[in-house]
């Protein structure tokens, strides 16, 4: 069990979807979980819940203040409320006085901050010339946690913010006189290691670099900070300090591996939970079947946003305070809009006034003004994107919802936690949309409850990383013989030869230099290129901006754009200008991309033969053509229309996993030839759906191509792909875990109460084929013979 929470499976109660029993206690007076759930489910014909975990509540241990604390700091933590830590708590603060580099790795509201805040103060307490380095993913987190610093009226610490909010008269003083810096991993990257000289006095005197919320840096993003870490390291190792570094984490499986991929850096992970949890009742939820019909007949569940709203409302007229994590900012307000409405038309009109929505673009006084009238029991309800887990100080909610999976068991788990925090009871309910794999966790609970929370990804070695991260270090300083191993050491020299022949390094005995008066630019969000640039067509203001390797699927003619909570359709997607414009528009769908793919074999780095049956892992060339959108109804998710696209086609060298079948051995199976396109379709389509439950990506983040007879294999051939340049490790990961993934794979197609194929097996939102051909039993047939292949 994760979170460290200990618990027990049950089978849904015989009383649900029974009706209400009387005398219930009322909210607030000690009602449990699984009562709040029954309040909800009572009524409901369609038996939505699947499984129900009951989580043990978890006593809290406390441990005495480490001897080198300093009173000061004892008595101010004790004035805001902390009398005592907790055992994780003071064991990871002690490995990081004693100089070693940790990641605490505990549940949500454990109080991770008090780990690294009692090294990094009394450092800064005890040593006037000391400084600290803090490092969030978003400045919402990294702002909330600088104003619980100065709220300890520390006047010496001298906390300051430095990120892109920062007047610039201010940064001046920030980079001389703040002792501990609160930035990100962008202006790290972009605007303090780029000028180390100017921060040379900082640097010096680093004793500690704190690096929250460490799981979110994942794939190629995650790829890049590591190396931004590194050069950090280097450029400290130029004036003579080695900062110690404290990671804090979700609950996340080998964090002490995960934290050294990050840091390059031998870390202790401390993983055993000394805070105090409510009991919880977490249910699995499958929305029902709707009369709607979906693409080539299949049947359409009620979309989880829908009955997401519908759980709200309903949980907030049990006086329930409540989160809702939705995926989308634009979802997040339908989600509380609906369930105002739900609230008014059924006679709760005072109620629906105590639901919002909370997104992106507030002001920081505007979220903290929210967090404390949820917190209160003011508002009653919030929707609120999965982007919140991180940042969000809210304690002691009755119930979170979760429409659909947040793409991690560790995210999961994180949103789940905001549960029943402290010794108070709660309620949460996972809400499966109508894809693979929410489908297949509601009906394998064990997915969920019963394996460990998968590791987090990354691959600095990517070459599509590491090349223009070597450029930004050697432009800082320049690259040496002994810098090598920092950077990866054979991939780095392999790296080095060639930016020296592309002309971007120069070679001299003295190390790698670079060769142009302006900075190389390096964008650690994005997969590199000029980005295109998303602009108001009527105001010519510009809203954001998208890497070119996205931009075909995500701001095409016609598709909906979604800006801080604003909906905007594109009117005109222009590559050579590096520019879509687009208008404010709330329409009542939502847009998805169509692709098609073509796939070559460049080499095979890893294969391995299983009979009629060879698996490999490699590089690969992937040739993409966006050719239409479709328009989903809002709400349903049942498709208005296809629309075609005039796009050009784009190029990608990645990497893949795949695997080919012998003829003989589908032949061997019933399949006829006629058969394989469809069913090997099905497998890759749901392979991809499934992947994301073992690697730590999105489906959105991979593709995947099939083919009866690939021109490199001379086999029928299933692969899937990294959807980024070099790659992001996902299939590498894929490839590691093949066999329990494509168990998986055959479970959830086999599980699927549909006859021919569905959105919640075999069917894909993003297929250029228009899911066509598919065949539901054949990939169940295929798989079986691949995995026969493998147990043999």
């Amino acid at each position: 069990m994760r979170v460290g929470w200990p618990c027990h499976s049950e089978p849904v109660p015989e009383w649900f979807g029974s009706p209400r029993p009387l005398g219930l206690t009322p909210l607030g007076h000690g009602l449990r979980g699984e009562e709040l759930l029954h309040r909800i489910v009572a009524g409901r014909p369609d038996g939505p819940v699947t499984h129900v975990e009951a989580i043990a509540a978890r006593v809290g241990r406390f441990d005495d203040w480490p001897p080198w604390v300093p009173d000061l700091l004892r008595g101010r933590f004790s004035l805001a409320g902390i009398e005592r830590p907790w055992v994780h708590q003071v064991e990871a603060a002690d490995l990081a006085w004693a100089g070693q580099s940790v990641v605490v790795a505990t549940g949500t509201a454990s109080g991770k901050s008090l780990a690294y805040q009692l090294p990094v103060l009394s450092a800064l307490l005890g040593d006037d010339r000391a400084t600290a380095l803090y490092l969030s993913p978003t400045k919402a987190l990294g702002n909330d946690q600088l104003r619980s610093i100065r709220d300890l009226t520390l006047v010496s610490v001298r906390a300051s913010a430095y990120d892109g909010d920062t007047p610039r008269d201010e940064r001046d003083w920030v980079r001389a006189h703040a002792r501990w810096v609160f930035t990100n991993p962008d202006m790290l990257h972009r605007g303090i290691l780029p000028a180390h000289q100017r921060w040379s006095s900082f640097l010096r005197r680093l004793r500690y670099v704190v690096v929250d919320e460490c799981h979110a840096y994942r794939g190629v993003f995650g790829s890049h900070v590591a190396h931004v870490l590194r050069r950090l390291r280097r450029a400290c190792q130029r004036y003579g300090a080695e900062p110690v570094f404290v990671l804090a984490s979700a609950t996340s499986g080998d964090p002490a591996a995960s934290s050294s991929r990050l840091t390059g850096l031998p870390v202790r992970a401390v993983s055993v939970d000394g805070s105090p949890h409510g009991e919880t009742s977490f249910a699995l939820w499958e929305p029902p079947l709707t009369e709607l019909v979906g693409e080539r007949g299949a049947p359409v569940r009620r979309s989880a946003g829908a009955e997401t709203a519908r759980l709200l409302a309903d949980l907030v007229v049990e006086g329930a305070r409540t989160l809702a994590f939705v995926r989308s900012r634009r979802g997040a307000e339908i989600v509380a809009l609906q369930a105002r409405r739900l609230l008014t038309e059924a006679g709760a009109g005072e109620l629906a006034g105590r639901v919002a929505a909370y997104r992106a673009g507030y002001l920081p006084e505007e979220r903290r003004a929210l967090e404390a009238a949820l917190s209160s029991g003011a508002l009653l309800g919030v929707a609120a994107t999965n982007a919140l887990e991180l940042g969000i100080d809210i304690s002691g909610l009755d119930a979170v919802v979760m429409a659909g999976f947040p793409g991690t068991l560790s995210s999961l788990w994180q949103q789940a936690g905001r549960a029943g925090r402290q010794a108070t009871p709660a309620l949460a309910v996972f809400v499966a949309r109508d894809d693979p794999l929410d489908t297949y966790l509601v009906h394998h609970p064990q997915s969920i409850f019963g394996r460990p929370v998968e590791a987090t990804v990354t691959d600095p070695a990517n070459p599509y990383v590491l090349g223009p991260q070597l450029c930004a270090a050697a432009a800082e300083l320049p690259i040496t013989e002994a810098d090598l191993p920092l950077f990866g050491a054979a991939a780095a020299r392999a790296s080095l030869d060639t930016l020296v022949a592309d002309g971007l390094l120069r070679h001299r005995p003295a190390g790698w230099y670079w060769t142009s008066k302006q900075r190389p630019a390096v964008d650690i969000r994005g997969s590199g290129g000029e980005q295109i640039a998303i602009v108001e067509a009527s105001t010519g203001h510009l809203l954001g901006t998208v890497d070119p390797g996205s931009a075909h699927s995500s701001v095409h003619t016609g598709a909906v754009y979604l800006h801080q909570g604003a909906s905007y359709v594109v009117d005109r997607l222009d590559l050579d200008r590096f520019v879509a414009t687009v208008h404010a528009e709330e329409p009542s769908w939502t847009t998805n991309a169509r692709d098609v793919t073509e796939i070559d074999v460049v080499r095979s780095l890893q294969g391995a033969d299983h009979g009629p049956v060879a698996v490999h892992f490699g590089v690969v060339d992937v040739t993409n053509h966006v050719v239409s959108y479709q328009r989903r109804r809002l709400g349903t998710g049942e498709v208005i229309d296809d629309i075609p696209l005039e796009l050009p086609p784009r190029e990608l060298r990645t990497r893949a996993v795949w695997y080919t079948i012998g003829e003989s051995a589908l032949s061997a199976v019933g399949l006829a030839y006629a058969d394989w396109p469809g069913s090997l379709h099905a497998a890759e389509h749901a392979a991809i759906g499934l992947l994301p439950l073992f690697a730590s990506c999105d489906r959105w983040d991979i593709g995947g191509v099939s083919t009866a007879g690939h021109m490199d294999t001379g086999l029928p051939t299933v692969f899937v792909y990294d959807g980024q340049p070099g790659g992001a490790g996902f299939a590498e990961h894929g490839h590691r875990v093949v066999g329990d993934w494509l168990a998986a794979t055959r479970a959830a197609i086999a599980a699927c109460e549909c006859a021919t194929g569905c959105p919640s097996c075999v069917q894909s939102p993003k297929c250029g084929n228009g899911n066509d051909p598919l065949d539901k039993a054949g990939a169940v047939a295929v798989l079986d013979v691949v995995l026969g292949a493998l147990e043999g």
